[in-house]
This record gives structure tokens, C-alpha cells and sequence, in this order.
């Protein structure tokens, strides 16, 4: 089965457009939740300049090189563990809360539609993935949550820009778009598309193991694909078997889903497609956390570096916090609001692109 994706962001991209004040414009906040509404991710490009984007390059450098990192445990740990990706959650010093501020704060206008002052930060984390990781499936995060990735370089397609299915996300208009059916069309896509990524992964696997391309470690083979550890983004056939992963399993094979998905084949294929992102350097994307999407493999030999930070956009119990997220033990300890960030000193370098470009039209 062979996994398709479409690169075509231009329906899905915003030209950031900063105001004196250094926010989005209204016309530019405007365009943005149009496409955030409909589509569930909205793609800002040039929202930081070069020197804003190299600092929050060197915190995620920073990060990685301690060796006491905190390691996420919300991608795949059998990546982690084989150095596949790094996947780690940055501490509440200064510079990070000033770089995270930043963002906060240049997007305002966007984030407040959705998160009140009072909710909290998540987390802030660094997303780093090497060549040899695995795909991940397409999943939903837990939900009442509104993520933000920032490239703090360019990320090809290569190296494994994220995947997402436009309008998935669970806003209640789902019916409204596509019809009463829409929910269940959603699940039959996910398990045709992560029918599509097992396969994938294991071939990927398994030319890794014959080819000796990206040297698999000492047991590396055998933890992915038949190990009995959790670790719902791997394929891992034993797991698939037993039905023990709730991403992907025999589970979501049954007759009647077979059947569903054979019947539906071409409305999902009209409805319904993967978009994976390749964003330059300095672009941000801003989604909904129950937007179906997925991180790929890393096909390239430079790692691909991505900043993330999260915001409940609803009050979150520390136990629903704490098991759907990573945050950092500083943020733990010291819980950061929105309102918090809102009101940090915010890192300030350069102008962006697009603050000069009003300037300058002005």
C-alpha cells in the first residue's frame, strides 16, 4: 500500500503582516482564522526573521547537548532510545520563556480566539528527528489543546515535515462540511492511511536491515518491529497482533471496517487527503490538537529541528495535563498561564519580512 501525500500549502499559508505594535494585522488575523476554522492548522510564513529563528535554533541546540535532558515520552520512546529522534522538553529559563513569549505574543490576536488569558502553557518542547526515524500514525492529540510548530530552519520534505488531513479537526461543523457521515469517513481514512504507514515503516525497516543504509543498532530491528514495550508509533507487529496499540492494530481490521473501507474507497479519496508541510525558516504553523496528522520519517541526513509549545484551551486537571503532555519539571513546579507568556519580556531582534514590508508600504 503506498502512503500519498500532496505538498501543496499555498490554500493552508498566511503571509504574516505585523502591525506597529509587533501583532498580526486584522486583515491578516482575519485570513488566518478563516483558514484556522475550516482547515484546523494555518501555516504563518515569515512570522520570525533569520536572527529570531537562529536563537530558537541554539535553545534547541542547547537542549540537546545536556545531557540531563528531560525526554519526551509523547512521539515514539523507541526512537528516542535508539537516537532516532529527541524528542525532550525545554526548562522555564529566561531565554526559552522570552523566545516561547515571543510567539505568544506575535500571534495574539489568533491564540486568544481560542485560549483564555488564565489557561496554561503544556509544555514547551524541541522536536528533533534523524534519518532512520520511523513514520508516525495518524493520530489525534488529546483534545482542547491549539499547538504551534516554529522552523527554526528549513525543513524539506526529506527531512519530515508534518503530515496533516485538513478539516479533521472535531469542532462541531464536521456534519456541516462534509456531511452526516463525516466522523466515521474521518476513522475509515486514519485506517487506510495508517494501513499505509505500517507498511511503509516496515519496508523502510527492512532495507535499513539488508542494505545496511542508516546502521540499525545492536536489537534496534527486533524492538521495533516484535518487541512487547509500548509504543504506539512503531511497527510493531506483535503489538499489531495482540491489538495492543490504539493507534493501529488488528483491532481496526474487522470485516465490517474492510468492507466500509472498500465500499467508501472513492468518496475518501475525494473527501479526504494528507498534506505533509515542508516550512522555510521562520515560518510558524498553528493547529488544533484533534487535528488528524502525523510526523514523518526522516529520509534526510540533516536533522530536522522544530520548537513547539502548547495551550490548553480549556482548564486542564494536572493528571489529564500531565498524561497527554511533557511538560518540563520548571513548569511543573512554576505553572505558566497564557496570560503569563502574553505579559514576558519578549525576546526582540530584527524586524520580520513582513512588519518591514508594512512599514515600508506605509
Amino acid at each position: 500500500m503506498k502512503l500519498e501525500t500532496r505538498n501543496e500549502m499555498s490554500l493552508f499559508e498566511v503571509p504574516a503582516t505585523l502591525n506597529a505594535d509587533g501583532k498580526l494585522t486584522d486583515a491578516c488575523v482575519q485570513q488566518a482564522l478563516t483558514v484556522m476554522n475550516r482547515e484546523g492548522f494555518v501555516i504563518f510564513t515569515d512570522l520570525m526573521s533569520d536572527e529570531e529563528s537562529d536563537v530558537g535554533l541554539e535553545l534547541i541546540r542547547q537542549t540537546i547537548e545536556d545531557p540531563d535532558r528531560v525526554r519526551g515520552s509523547f512521539a515514539s520512546e523507541t526512537d528516542n532510545r535508539y537516537v532516532r529522534r529527541d524528542f525532550c522538553s525545554l526548562p522555564s529559563t529566561m531565554p526559552v520563556l522570552s523566545f516561547a513569549a515571543m510567539l505568544a505574543q506575535r500571534i495574539e490576536p489568533v491564540i486568544s480566539t481560542y485560549c483564555a488569558r488564565t489557561h496554561p502553557l503544556l509544555e514547551v518542547t524541541t522536536l528533533t528527528s534523524y534519518i532512520g526515524s520511523s513514520h508516525q500514525y495518524v493520530h489525534r492529540d488529546p483534545a482542547g489543546v491549539i499547538s504551534l510548530f516554529a522552523a527554526v530552519a528549513d525543513v524539506s520534505e526529506a527531512q519530515g515535515g508534518t503530515v496533516f488531513i485538513p478539516g479533521t479537526h472535531l469542532d462541531g461543523r464536521a456534519e456541516e462540511r462534509r456531511g452526516a457521515t463525516a466522523h466515521e469517513l474521518m476513522e475509515l481514512f486514519r485506517v487506510k492511511s495508517n494501513a499505509s504507514i505500517l507498511c511503509y515503516n516496515l519496508a523502510k525497516l527492512w532495507r535499513m536491515l539488508k542494505q545496511g543504509k542508516t546502521s540499525l543498532a545492536w536489537g534496534e530491528f527486533r524492538d521495533r518491529v516484535f518487541s512487547s514495550a509500548w509504543d504506539e508509533h512503531q511497527p510493531n507487529l506483535m503489538r499489531f497482533i495482540l491489538g495492543k496499540n490504539s493507534q493501529f492494530s488488528i483491532r481496526n481490521l474487522g470485516p465490517r471496517t474492510l468492507w466500509r473501507l472498500y465500499r467508501h474507497r472513492d468518496v475518501l479519496s475525494e473527501m479526504f487527503h494528507l498534506v505533509q508541510t515542508a516550512p522555510r525558516k521562520g515560518t510558524v504553523i498553528l493547529y488544533q490538537s484533534d487535528l488528524l496528522h502525523a510526523g514523518p520519517d526522516n529520509r534526510s541526513p540533516h536533522p530536522r529541528r522544530l520548537f513547539s509549545m502548547s495551550i490548553a484551551r480549556n482548564p486542564v486537571e494536572p493528571k489529564a495535563w500531565h498524561a497527554g503532555y511533557s511538560p518540563h519539571p520548571t513548569l511543573i513546579a512554576n505553572s505558566i498561564s497564557l496570560g503569563d507568556l502574553l505579559d514576558f519580556p519578549a525576546f526582540c531582534a530584527a524586524p520580520v519580512a513582513g512588519l518591514r514590508d508594512e512599514k515600508a508600504s506605509g
